[in-house]
């Protein structure tokens, strides 16, 4: 059975036709105000369920009381890796990177648009039955989790952990905890490390606390690509508590604290920015010294920005490849050209050169923390994350002739016919 779940395939193309999305047409929902009997996870603190062994979202049962550190969710694909869930993947084998999810009953405290956590859906879906990135989150005993990764040893299938944080009050001490407990039996130099932070519960002294841990990587999930996206997504324009500022303190702080390639940012292409916007924020990271990670938005279901166009390939292709060339080629933002609506015009490279990249084809891959392939292949592939199978967005996998040849049309760039 595939475990992706069809959770719908909106339009590649807006509405109105163009190859982007702009910022007018990206406007979410207005959150609804939550029922006082669903707030803060009550019914499931009211049922109190023992939580027994691993959980999954599809067992349709009332669910467990569960909290980290004692459990974590994980994507269904590294939940298949790691053997606790049953299931296969469409061309790829699962994931290379193990991705553990905070989980508490009261859920992630912020409300940003375009997640299916959000705090707004507490009376539709209890936290822990929420999908995130398209597909449910089964909920493991962290120690079931590594005493399976420290069985396998050198021959785990993962390339890395990551720990994924929400806006929860025990969320930084949590992360610690579960980080702890990893390195206690897992050496970080076998299975590195990523936090996926939360910056606006976090001090400079935190960030410095993951390092001396054992921590090998410091992102900070940035998302919106400009300040005003920013805060209609993430902050007073959907009543949530995140703040550019912020986020960008504890970045410089990842900087100084984690050093050159050790610290990047998330940026979701689509929700509004011009290509020149985002790709001038992905050269700002390199020249801080950092990297950036892309996400392809996509509508997710019972999320306030679920009604709204997925990212058109032609402008997703145009900023993977622009991104590629600036976090690995050398070029800089300065070198490309865009016309008057901030659309890529020209890469800055030589027509052979550019030829090169794409037909390599690792700049339309899922981007994202390095394994042990190579630096500029991620480990964390997320496998139709920000897609369906139907219309790849980030290719989990190398792309084949037949996936060069669909990516090039998406560009406009004429297809090799040698």
């Amino acid at each position: 059975m595939s475990c992706v779940k069809q959770r719908g395939t909106p339009s590649a193309t807006t509405a109105a036709g163009r190859d982007y999305n702009p910022f007018e047409a990206m406007q979410p929902r207005s959150p609804l105000k939550t029922p006082k009997a669903f707030r803060n996870g009550a019914p499931v603190k009211h049922r109190d369920i023992a939580p027994q062994g691993v959980y999954r979202p599809d067992y349709n049962i009332l669910t467990p009381h569960m909290r980290s550190p004692d459990y974590v969710q994980m994507s269904t694909a590294a939940a298949i890796t790691l053997g606790v869930s049953d299931g296969r993947m469409y061309r790829c084998a699962c994931t290379r990177c193990l991705n553990l999810l905070l989980t508490y009953p009261e859920g992630c405290r912020a409300n940003c648009a375009y997640c299916g956590l959000a705090r707004h859906r507490e009376a539709e879906r209890d936290y822990a039955d929420r999908n995130f990135i398209r597909v449910d989150w089964p909920a493991v005993p962290m120690d079931t989790v590594v005493d399976i990764v420290a069985r396998d040893g050198a021959d785990s299938p993962f390339h890395r952990m990551c720990i994924s944080m929400i806006t929860h009050p025990r969320s930084d001490d949590d992360t610690v905890t579960v980080l702890r407990k990893w390195t206690d039996r897992i050496d970080p130099d076998t299975i590195p490390v990523s936090i996926l932070s939360n910056p606006t519960t976090m001090s400079r002294a935190d960030v410095q606390n993951l390092h001396d841990c054992g921590a090998d990587i410091f992102t900070v999930a940035l998302d919106a690509a400009t300040p005003e996206i920013f805060d209609r997504t993430r902050g007073k324009g959907v009543q949530s508590p995140h703040k550019w500022s912020k986020y960008w303190d504890v970045l410089l702080d990842a900087r100084d604290i984690f050093g050159a390639e050790k610290f990047g940012a998330h940026i979701i292409v689509g929700m509004g920015e011009t290509e020149y916007e985002v790709l001038s924020l992905v050269q700002q990271l390199v020249d801080l010294g950092g990297h950036s990670h892309m996400f392809c938005f996509f509508p997710e279901q019972g999320s306030l920005m679920d009604h709204l166009p997925a990212t058109p390939r032609d402008q997703w292709r145009r900023v993977q490849l622009g991104r590629y060339l600036i976090d690995y080629r050398g070029v800089r933002v300065e070198h490309m050209r865009f016309d008057e609506q901030g659309r890529v015009t020209d890469f800055g490279l030589p027509a052979g050169e550019l030829d090169d990249v794409i037909d390599d084809g690792v700049a339309f891959r899922t981007s994202g923390c390095p394994g042990k392939v190579r630096e500029d292949i991620s480990a964390c592939d997320r496998p139709y994350g920000d897609s369906p199978p139907s219309d790849i967005a980030s290719y989990p996998f190398q792309p084949k002739t037949k996936d060069l040849r669909k990516i090039r049309r998406q560009l406009g760039i004429p297809v090799k016919t040698v």
